[in-house]
């Protein structure tokens, strides 16, 4: 399979990009990039947990934009355009109260104009917390 991404990923340089961002301050990190798909991770702890102690949708929702917009970026010459979030939606399936969540971002549908990310996020036990789409608007670079 050949990759379908636009240059050679450098992970490093997409975790120093974060620095200083609301992913940072969760503690996001992009661990992996494969040919169609990127992989990060998310702790389960106080920086991403609800007053109850279970990760907070809204953080899940935090994780998987990040990947599925990380990802869908390096599909694109960014110095002619670039992905920005227009929808998504999320189904929490497992309350996760320690560890570490991993998230997996795979293409769905690349267009022109769009493109669609759906994004799995999986506990320690490799059990599916919750499910994420991703639609991304591809705009021309300013």
């Amino acid at each position: 399979m050949s990759s379908i991404w636009f240059a050679t990923p450098d992970i490093a340089l997409m975790n120093r990009q974060m620095q200083n961002t609301a992913c940072s301050n969760l503690g996001i990190e992009i661990t992996e990039i494969g040919d169609d798909w990127a992989k990060g991770t998310m702790p389960a702890d106080e920086r991403t947990f609800q007053p109850v102690g279970l990760v907070h949708g809204g953080a899940n929702v935090l994780f998987a934009e990040t990947l599925g917009s990380m990802a869908a970026n390096l599909c694109l010459d960014n110095s002619k355009e670039y992905a920005v979030g227009q929808e998504i939606n999320a189904n929490h399936l497992r309350g996760v109260r320690s560890g570490t969540l991993t998230g997996i971002a795979k293409l769905v549908h690349r267009g022109r104009t769009s493109q669609v990310w759906e994004i799995r996020i999986l506990n320690d036990e490799g059990k599916l917390s919750c499910i994420s789409r991703l639609t991304m608007a591809v705009v021309p670079a300013r």
